[in-house]
């Protein structure tokens, strides 16, 4: 089995990942910063099965803080494969903070790179994200497909750049990439600040619900551990292959429009929302459908997880928390 470097391994999906590798037998290396953006109370919690196992190694590090920061907080053991999920997330808070975006998404993301070069690692899966496709007019959206024009929100920009310096590196440097752009991943540990994770505090809290627009925008929801077990099986791909520079999406290939969504988590918190129509936020997208077909071609992903069967997955992790 083989050793793998996760940064963000403290957040949602990075924790949930970390678990799926130390079951498949590898040998995990777990980088985060704790961002503030939520509590690190919460984020330690994420990795309390991690920190018993002996296979797993934490280090605390800040990717923003350069080449030397890295070389001396991570072991010099060999490392196989990263995966670098370890970003700023979130559209709504970049169009705010767009520096900070751009120093960790893309900064960041070019300092991990030149660790990977001095320690002359060849495997990366590199997390990217739906938003890059923008409005696009075309669906379901497809990994060929041009976008130049695309982005409009600073989040997406930096996803973007982060694809575009991955093939640098490969370029250059004969870097193995699969790059994989996410789409509205959702389930237990799911940050404070996303819609579902937001929607069922707020009927729990007797609340009505912000709905943007009219209702009719759309998302592509995957459950985490669809999620994950595409990115387990990139991992192994990657392992497996040489001379690799692919991009993929990892979506549930089903849009599901906003109205649709605040019925399904009412129905999993077994209340009737209420609800409070906003207008549209900036650089919201109309909606995200991924084409999975490839995804499906190459590494026999095929998400499992029905949004009601999440959903009540979801409720359970919040309520238990909760309490």
């Amino acid at each position: 089995m083989a050793s793998i470097l996760v940064t963000g391994c403290a957040g949602f999906i990075g924790s949930h990942l970390a678990e799926r590798l130390l079951h498949d037998g590898h040998r995990v290396v777990g980088l985060d910063n704790f961002d503030p953006f939520y509590p690190r109370a919460r984020k330690q919690e994420n990795l309390r099965a991690c920190l018993q196992h002996p296979r797993f190694t934490f280090h605390e590090a800040d990717l923003r803080q350069g080449l030397d920061a890295l070389v001396d907080a991570l072991p010099a053991d060999p490392i196989e494969v990263v995966v670098h999920l370890a970003a700023k997330a979130g559209v709504g808070p970049s169009v705010r903070e767009p520096v900070a975006y751009l120093e960790n998404n893309v900064i960041g993301t070019t300092h991990l790179l030149e660790w990977m070069r001095h320690r002359e690692i060849t495997k990366l899966f590199f997390a990217s994200s739906s938003s890059v496709y923008g409005n696009t007019p075309e669906r379901p959206f497809r990994e060929d497909m041009p976008l130049l024009a695309a982005c409009i929100s600073p989040y997406a920009a930096s996803k973007l750049s982060g694809e575009q310096l991955t093939y640098t590196y490969h370029h250059l440097y004969g870097l193995d990439v699969l790059n994989a752009r996410f789409f509205t991943v959702y389930g237990p540990r799911q940050r404070p600040d996303l819609a579902i994770h937001k929607f069922v505090r707020l009927l729990r809290d007797g609340q009505p619900i912000p709905v943007f627009g009219d209702g009719t925008t759309a998302r592509d929801y995957t459950f985490v551990l669809d999620t994950v077990d595409g990115i387990a099986r990139g991992v192994d791909y990657l392992l497996r292959q040489e001379n690799v520079y692919d991009t993929l999406n990892l979506g549930n290939n089903r849009p599901v429009p906003l109205l649709e969504l605040i019925d399904a988590v009412g129905r999993a918190v077994g209340q009737t929302p209420a609800l409070s129509f906003q207008p549209m936020q900036a650089g919201d997208v109309d909606i995200t459908y991924a084409d999975i077909s490839k995804a499906q071609r190459l590494l026999g992903y095929a998400p499992q997880t029905t949004l009601a069967q999440g959903l009540q997955e979801f409720v359970h992790w919040l309520d238990q928390t909760r309490s």
